[in-house]
């Protein structure tokens, strides 16, 4: 019931209307008696008469307070039926009687049913809402708010065929891995396929019975582009082709100091690599006699191992540092620093200790064994486009054969950790390194001895990803600020952006900037909303820092904007499950406001027959 502020203070409709009603009664009353006393005694009306009159004031009130508010009954309260986008007029014929429905902008022509801009609106128009079940494709984000304290019930409308879900690479690093899933509906026996920025195939999978799919490719240098995702059915007909823009970013060049007890060819090839993927690396090799190739020497203590953020080394150079070094690295190592330990020969009974210190349980390692690196299962193409053009001055045809991967070789040192977690398997299972963690650094154990191998054979390709996933895996952690984006961006539908701060704005691929106003009630996440209006690339600009984000059209992928409405609408129905439940045992004992024409009707024949009766004879003193 509706209350009022008087000087302060709360006043119940309800209450108000009474005290009026009955002030008026009583006063209707008074004048009543007092007109009976002043008048002379011959001319007083009979008793009876008075108390007719008397008894019909409150009479009178009452009728006309239960007029205006009449008596509650026990009953249910209606629902909100809210047709989405694919809802179809059979679905809302079983519907029950009492029940409101109202379409959403997304809807199609529905004949006879109320048009609402939002469901927001459709909730005010029909207050005491207890219950919204929502029919079709589901509430877009613009609705989603609205549903705070009401109970949804959702009917799903089927998804169309083709891509329905979508998981992209949240962050993708030049030079390294990046992984694509999602899932298809309705394509029984069919592929999904990666093409890179060229159009070239980079990887293709089959779809699994569910439709789900994951897709692998590397990136080769910083910047935005736009990848595409086709799937093909059973019979290789293109049924849809989806863009899959990617934001790669230049992560600082990690640096590396590499320490070897002798020269080899690992380390000639892991050079050159570090060269052309631009890290920095510093490398000392022992020549014996107390000599070093490589770089300059420098010593090895806690403020220069600060300067890096890797270390590689083999048995020997480890053996080779003397106490105060080695802690000087172990605290290194607790404080971020990776450190990577090469076994490349048979292990000494120190040295076993000093794997055991760092957690590491190993054997000798006498014996080598060959193996073979696993490797995906893809056709000529996809392997030629990952492998790239060659260099400027060894460049690669663009239809040479793709080489087999070369046999390599491994230490057979069975090193077990309780903690330790696999590095890099052999097409065996069998793992190949493992690392765990030691403060905030971590600490592996690395049995390959001949990966440049990989190189010699023509598939530099893997080379890099080898050790690029090493050094990602080992290397120290730098902080990262990342604005963080709820969903996929869509132009002409909400889109919220976390971490910025006052004075932040987007920048439209037209050059329009747009201010955000961060709002108050995300408190620490600082999140603003966005509507963009365009399609393409746009900047988000917050003080000294920037980052990319990519809008896609207002109607492409239909598909993949179906299956996220409907995952985010399902959600949001999971999370009103308990209210749902609350709401339906509270709708079957809801007061719900009576009938008002008796009310009415008996209000009016009583005031009618009172202004009879004042007016007649009846009662009145003879003569008057």
């Amino acid at each position: 019931m509706t209350a009022f502020d008087f000087g302060g203070r709360e006043v119940d409709l309800a209450v108000l209307i009474a005290v009026l009603l009955a002030t008026a009664a009583v006063l209707a009353i008074l004048r009543l008696i007092y007109r009976q006393w002043r008048a002379e005694p011959a001319q007083r009306s009979r008793v009876w008469r008075i108390a007719l009159l008397v008894l019909a004031q409150p009479l009178c009130a009452t009728l006309l307070y239960y007029a205006l508010l009449p008596p509650t009954t026990q009953g249910e309260a209606g629902t909100l039926v809210v047709a989405s986008a694919g809802t179809k007029s059979a679905q809302l014929n079983a519907r029950k009687a009492g029940d409101a429905v109202v379409a959403l902008p997304e809807a199609h022509a529905l004949p006879g049913i109320e048009r609402v801009p939002d469901l927001a609106t459709a909730l005010r128009k029909h207050p005491g809402t207890q219950r919204v079940r929502v029919v079709g494709a589901g509430l877009e984000a613009r609705d989603r708010d609205a549903m705070r304290g009401v109970a949804l019930d959702f009917v799903a409308a089927a998804l169309p065929r083709g891509l329905v879900e979508l998981t992209p690479p949240s962050r993708a690093v030049a030079g390294g891995e990046f992984h694509v899933a999602g899932r298809a509906e309705r394509m029984s026996g069919g592929f999904a396929e990666l093409l890179d920025p060229a159009r070239q195939r980079i990887d293709r999978a089959a779809l699994a019975p569910d439709g789900r799919f994951e897709l692998t490719a590397t990136t080769r240098v910083p910047g935005a582009a736009i990848y595409l995702l086709r799937l093909r059915d059973a019979h290789q007909r293109i049924v849809e082709e989806t863009d899959l823009p990617l934001l790669v970013e230049a992560d600082p060049a990690p640096r590396v100091l590499v320490l070897a007890g002798a020269p080899n060819p690992e380390l000639k090839y892991l050079r050159r690599w570090a060269r052309d993927a631009g890290l920095a690396m510093h490398t000392q090799v022992g020549a014996g006699g107390g000599m070093q190739l490589g770089d300059a020497p420098i010593p090895i203590n806690a403020g220069n191992l600060a300067r890096f953020d890797m270390v590689v080394l083999d048995e020997r150079a480890w053996s080779g540092l003397g106490d105060a070094q080695r802690a000087a690295m172990n605290e290194a190592v607790r404080g971020g620093l990776g450190m990577l330990l090469r076994v490349t020969a048979a292990l000494s009974e120190p040295e076993r200790r000093r794997l055991l210190a760092l957690g590491f349980t190993a054997q000798d390692g006498r014996d080598s064994t060959t193996i073979r690196l696993s490797s995906r299962k893809r056709d000529d193409d996809a392997e030629r486009a990952r492998i790239g053009p060659g260099t400027q001055d060894s460049p690669r045809p663009h239809d040479a054969a793709v080489a087999e991967l070369p046999e390599l070789t491994r230490r057979t040192v069975r090193t077990a950790a309780s903690d330790a977690m696999p590095m890099l398997r052999d097409e065996a299972g069998t793992p190949l390194g493992f690392w765990r963690a030691q403060g905030r650094g971590r600490v592996a154990v690395w049995t390959l001895t001949d990966s440049y191998r990989l190189v010699l054979a023509g598939r530099s390709d893997v080379y890099g990803e080898l050790w690029s996933e090493a050094i990602a895996t080992l290397a120290r952690a730098r902080p990262r600020q990342a604005f963080a984006m709820d969903g996929e961006a869509r132009q002409d539908q909400r889109m919220s952006l976390c971490g910025v701060a006052v004075g932040a704005s987007v920048v439209s691929p037209d050059g329009a900037k747009t201010s955000l106003l961060p709002d108050p009630a995300t408190g620490a996440n600082s999140c603003a909303a966005f509507w963009p209006r365009q399609a393409g690339w746009h900047r988000l600009q917050s003080g000294d820092r920037q980052q990319l984000f990519h809008v896609r059209a207002r109607n492409a992928a239909m598909g993949l904007h179906a299956g996220e409405v409907r995952e985010a609408t399902q959600r949001l129905a999971a999370e009103t499950t308990r209210a749902v439940s609350d709401a339906t045992t509270t709708a079957r004992a809801l007061p719900q406001p009576g009938a008002r024409w008796p009310w009415w009707l008996g209000w009016l024949l009583a005031s009618a027959a009172l202004w009879w009766f004042e007016r007649s004879r009846l009662g009145r003193a003879y003569g008057m």
